[in-house]
C-alpha cells in the first residue's frame, strides 16, 4: 500500500491518501509513519482517505489484533482517526472501527469526506 501525508496547519490535522492494496504490513507501516508525523507536528487528528484502495487483505483475527499491534508500534490512544472508505469496503472497516473503539481508540469510518471532517474537527 502506498500513502502520502500532508498537513493542514490551520486546522491542525494530517491528511493521508492511500492507494494500492491494503494489507497488514502496509497498514502497520502507514500507522507508524502517521504516528511519527503527528508527534513531530504535535497534531492529534488524522483524516485517512482510503477511496483509492484497490483491494483489502486480512481476516477477522488479523483485524481483531490490529489495535494491539498499533499500540506495539507506538500509536497512542489520544489520536483521532477518521477514515473515508469505499462502500464495498464497509464491512472490513466497520469491524476495524469496532475493535479499535473497543480498545480505546477514537476511530470512525465514513463514506464521504465532508462527514469525516465534521466528526474529526468538532470542538
Amino acid at each position: 500500500m502506498e500513502w502520502t501525508i500532508t498537513f493542514n496547519e490551520e486546522k491542525k490535522y494530517a491528511e493521508v491518501v492511500t492507494s494500492g492494496i491494503a494489507d497488514k504490513d502496509g497498514s502497520l507501516n502507514m500507522a507508524k509513519a502517521i504516528s511519527i508525523a503527528l508527534s513531530k507536528k504535535e497534531f492529534k487528528k488524522v483524516l485517512i482517505d482510503h477511496r483509492n484502495i484497490i483491494s483489502i487483505s486480512g481476516g477477522t483475527l488479523e483485524i481483531y489484533n490490529r489495535p494491539k499491534e498499533f499500540g506495539e508500534i507506538g500509536v497512542t490512544l489520544g489520536i483521532m482517526v477518521a477514515e473515508v472508505i469505499k462502500p464495498e469496503h464497509k464491512q472490513f472497516f466497520n469491524f476495524l472501527e469496532t475493535v479499535c473503539v473497543n480498545r480505546g481508540f477514537m476511530f470512525s469510518t465514513f463514506e464521504d469526506q465532508k462527514n469525516a471532517l465534521e466528526w474529526l474537527l468538532k470542538p
